[in-house]
C-alpha cells in the first residue's frame, strides 16, 4: 500500500515494468490520481457503469464517460477506472501484448461472464492468450456478507455456472449467500482456461473491511471505491 494517497496493489503485479494499478481505499477519490508522481501523467478513462456485459476497446481517450462495464487498451497513457463498493474489481493483463482490462463484476456483470466477454474480446482484437494473461481481483463483498434471492440462483445456473462452490445456501428457504470472487475464479479458470498460478486475489470484504466502502454497509453513502489499471509510456 502507498501510505500516501491510499490504494492497494498486488506484489505479482507491481514486479511488471510498464504496468501501474490499485484498489482504492475508502477516502481515495478521483483527484488523488494526480497526487502520484506515477499517476499525474495519466489520463482517467471513466464508464458510466450500468450492470451489464458490454466491453469496449479503448484506441484513444474519449471525451466523456463510456457506458459500459469493462475497457480493454493497448494504448500507454490511459488509466482505466473501475469504480466500486461491494462489486468485484476485475484487471486482466497480457503480459506478451501488453494489453490490459478492467471490469466491473457485480452480480448481473459476473452472472452475464462479462470477465469472459472481455478476454474474447482481447483475443479477437489482440490475440491474446490464457497462459499469457494475469488476472487480478480487488476487494469485494465476501460470500457469508452477500445474501442473494432464488432469481440469482437461477439466473447463474442458467449461465451454466456450478452452484457448488459458488453459492451457499441461505438462513431461509430460496435465498442464498453469493461468492463473487469464486464466480469470477471459476470463469477465469474453467471457461477461458487461465493456469490457477495466473490468479491472484486481494482477500478483503468491503462489508467487513472499515478501510473499504460497502453499499450494503452504507446503502445512503453514494461514494465508492476507486481502482485502476494504466500501461506506462515506457519503451521496454
Amino acid at each position: 500500500m502507498a501510505n500516501e494517497i491510499k490504494y492497494l496493489s498486488l506484489e505479482e503485479l507491481n514486479r511488471i515494468p510498464w504496468l501501474i494499478h490499485g484498489f482504492g481505499l475508502a477516502g481515495f477519490k478521483r483527484e488523488d490520481l494526480k497526487a502520484h508522481p506515477e499517476l499525474v501523467s495519466f489520463q482517467p478513462v471513466e464508464m458510466n457503469q450500468e450492470h451489464s456485459t458490454r466491453v469496449l476497446v479503448i484506441e484513444q481517450p474519449p471525451e466523456s464517460k463510456v457506458s459500459a462495464d469493462g475497457l480493454i487498451t493497448a494504448r500507454p497513457g490511459m488509466l482505466l477506472i473501475v469504480k466500486t463498493a461491494d462489486c468485484l474489481p476485475l484487471f486482466l493483463v497480457d503480459t506478451e501484448q501488453r494489453v490490459i482490462a478492467a471490469v466491473h463484476g457485480g452480480w448481473r456483470g459476473t452472472g452475464g461472464r462479462i470477465v469472459e466477454v472481455a478476454f474474447e474480446l482481447m483475443r479477437k482484437s489482440f490475440s491474446t492468450r490464457p497462459e499469457q494473461t494475469l488476472a487480478a481481483l480487488g476487494p469485494a463483498i465476501e460470500a457469508r456478507c452477500y445474501e442473494v434471492g432464488q432469481e440469482v440462483y437461477d439466473f447463474f445456473l442458467r449461465q451454466g455456472f456450478p452452484a457448488d462452490g459458488i453459492f451457499l445456501s441461505g438462513d431461509k428457504p430460496g435465498h442464498f449467500y453469493l461468492n463473487l470472487r469464486a464466480a469470477n475464479r471459476w470463469l477465469l479458470s474453467k471457461a477461458i482456461g487461465l493456469p490457477a498460478k495466473n490468479i491472484f486475489s486481494l482477500e478483503l470484504c468491503t462489508f467487513c473491511t472499515s478501510q473499504l466502502l460497502s453499499h450494503r454497509r452504507q446503502s445512503a453513502d453514494p461514494a465508492r471505491l476507486i481502482n485502476f489499471i494504466g500501461i506506462k509510456n515506457i519503451k521496454n
